[in-house]
C-alpha cells in the first residue's frame, strides 16, 4: 500500500502563467514530487468566477497543461487532470456548501478585494470559491497544500470546513496542511502589488530575453536606495527576492553583499538576475514548445489524469455518501 502523504493544488487557466505562479505554487509542487503523491488540477471552474472569454476558454486550458508539464511535472510521477471533467468536485462543493456558514464566507479577504476590483461582476461564485477550493482538497484527502502565502486564508478555512464535516459526521478527511516554499511570493514589477496579469506588472514563463530585459529594467528596487553610491538593504528589494527564486547561491550571496555595501549597483543586480532567470525560463519555453507540436501526448496525458483522479474521488464519495445516508438505493 502506498504510505505516501497527498498533495493537491490547482492552477487557474485563465491565460499566460507569469513567474509569480511558478515561484509562489508550481517550484514548490515540482519539488514534492519525489516524496508524496501529488494531484495537480487545472482548476477551470475557478477561472469562472471572473470575466472569460468561452471561445478561448478550451486553448487556455491546454496551454495551462503544457506549462505544468514543461516547468517540470511529471506525469510519471504526478496526476495532472482537469477540474471539470472530475464531477465529484462541484459534487462535494455543494454538499460542503450545506455545512458552511456564509459569515464564514464573508471574512474571506480575496472576496472582498475582488468585489472591489469588479462590483458589477460580484458573483455567487466568487463567494462560494474557498469552499469549491475546499472540495478540491478535502476529495482526495489530502494532507498538503503547496501555495503561494496570500492563499493561506482559504488553505484555513478548509480546515475549518474539514473539522466541522468531521465533528456533524464520522472523522472522514485529514486536516490539510499549507506548505509554503523557499519564496512564497514574489511582488510585481512594481514592487508594491501582486504580480498580476491585469495589473500589467508581471514577466511571463513564455517572454523572450529582450521583454524580459525591458522590464526588468524599470522594476523598482529597494526605494531608498536614490544613487549608485547608496548602500541598499536587499531584504527589502523586490529583485532580489527574485534572485532567491532563480538565482545560483553564489550570486544570490554576491548580490546581497556588493548591495549591501554599494559595490554594485541596481542595474548590475537585475543584469545577473537576467541571466540566472532566463536560463531557467529558456529551458521551460524549449520544452513547450515540443509539447505544442505533440497535442495527443497532452490530451493523452490529461485523459489518463482524470482516469486517476476519478479512483480516488469515487472512493473518497463513497464514504460521503455512507456519512450522509444518501445514494442508497443507486
Amino acid at each position: 500500500m502506498n504510505q505516501r502523504k497527498r498533495v493537491f493544488s490547482g492552477i487557474q487557466p485563465s491565460g499566460r502563467l507569469h513567474i509569480g505562479n511558478y515561484v509562489g505554487a508550481m517550484q514548490n509542487m515540482i519539488s514534492l514530487q519525489e516524496e508524496y503523491e501529488c494531484v495537480y488540477g487545472i482548476v477551470d471552474y475557478h477561472a469562472m468566477t471572473v470575466r472569460f472569454d468561452p471561445a478561448k476558454m478550451q486553448e487556455s486550458i491546454f496551454d495551462c497543461a503544457v506549462d505544468y508539464i514543461a516547468a517540470g511535472i511529471d506525469p510519471e510521477k504526478s496526476i495532472l487532470m482537469i477540474q471539470s471533467t472530475v464531477s465529484e468536485h462541484t459534487e462535494l462543493a455543494w454538499i460542503l456548501n450545506t455545512i458552511t456558514p456564509i459569515s464564514w464566507l464573508l471574512r474571506v479577504p480575496t472576496f472582498k478585494e475582488k468585489r472591489q476590483q469588479n462590483p458589477d461582476y460580484a458573483n455567487m461564485g466568487l463567494l462560494d470559491y474557498p469552499v469549491l477550493m475546499a472540495a478540491d482538497i478535502m476529495l482526495y484527502k489530502a494532507e498538503v497544500v503547496p501555495v503561494g502565502d496570500d492563499q493561506l486564508p482559504h488553505l484555513e478555512l478548509t480546515r475549518e470546513i474539514v473539522r466541522r464535516f468531521n465533528s456533524l459526521f464520522r472523522p472522514t478527511f485529514p486536516e490539510p496542511q499549507a506548505k509554503l516554499g523557499p519564496v512564497s511570493r514574489i511582488l510585481g514589477l512594481d514592487g508594491v502589488n501582486k504580480m498580476s496579469k491585469s495589473l500589467d506588472n508581471c514577466i511571463y514563463l513564455d517572454d523572450k530575453r529582450e521583454d524580459i530585459w525591458r522590464k526588468l529594467s524599470t522594476a523598482v528596487t529597494d526605494v531608498r536606495r536614490k544613487r549608485r553610491t547608496d548602500p541598499g538593504n536587499p531584504d527589502e528589494c523586490n529583485i532580489f527576492t527574485m534572485h532567491k527564486a532563480f538565482s545560483k547561491p553564489d550570486d544570490i550571496a554576491y548580490c546581497a553583499r556588493e548591495c549591501r555595501t554599494a559595490g554594485i549597483g541596481c542595474l548590475d543586480c537585475k543584469k545577473i538576475l537576467l541571466e540566472n532567470m532566463c536560463c531557467d525560463l529558456e529551458q521551460i519555453q524549449g520544452r513547450s514548445e515540443q509539447l505544442r507540436n505533440n497535442r495527443e501526448h497532452v490530451l493523452h496525458v490529461l485523459a489518463q489524469g482524470r482516469r486517476r483522479a476519478k479512483e480516488i474521488a469515487a472512493r473518497t464519495m463513497d464514504e460521503v455518501y455512507a456519512e450522509l445516508g444518501i445514494k442508497v438505493y443507486h
